[in-house]
């Protein structure tokens, strides 16, 4: 029961970073992109659920991430189904990172920091990657009124998506990185 109560708390209090860290990097981004999207590092806490718990953490955490945004920040919605894409789905497959939690634990546990780290960007990268294709999905179905007219929609999405997403990914894997390099103890430790 100990350990369900904490996941339950870590996953609120991951989740409610993740939506403060969203909205300062909002503001430092100022808005550039005009149908949403901002260089962020939100999803640092879901890649830590995720690493910590595994897919469970992950998920959840990332599910309840693009539930807050819709309702705390000021999402950009075009219908409700794009809505439930950019967001709950979104969000959720970041925590697919989780795959590779046991891999990292057993690494940091043994002593061997450069392939839990690689095992660690390979996770961020695989959710960082499926978040992008939720984008670039809704970018094609429902955004492509706003690619210039000499522009094919798909390459539109591409570039308008990958132009955040990119560096946010980037940027989320050196803060993770950093992290467990500086505290892998505790950001590892689970509750007996």
């Amino acid at each position: 029961m100990k350990r369900k109560t904490l996941f339950l708390v870590e996953v609120a209090v991951f989740a409610a970073l993740a939506v403060l860290l969203d909205y300062v990097s909002s503001i430092i981004s100022l808005r550039i992109w005009p149908q949403g999207g901002s260089v962020s590092i939100a999803m640092v806490p879901i890649f830590i659920m995720a690493f910590r718990w595994g897919l469970k953490g992950g998920l959840t955490t990332g599910l309840l991430l693009g539930a807050l945004q819709l309702v705390v920040t000021q999402p950009w919605i075009a219908t409700p189904v794009q809505a439930f894409i950019d967001y709950f789905v979104a969000f959720t497959v970041v925590g697919f990172a989780g795959v590779f939690a046991k891999k990292v634990q057993q690494r940091f546990e043994g002593g061997e920091k450069t392939v839990a780290n690689a095992y660690m960007v390979t996770g961020i990268l695989l959710g960082s990657m499926l978040r992008f294709l939720c984008h670039f999905a809704t970018g094609i179905i429902f955004f492509g009124m706003y690619a210039p007219e000499d522009q094919p929609i798909a390459l539109y999405s591409f570039l308008y998506n990958g132009s955040y997403m990119l560096p946010s990914a980037i940027i989320s894997g050196v803060v993770v990185v950093a992290l467990y390099g500086a505290a892998s103890r505790v950001l590892l430790r689970k509750a007996a």
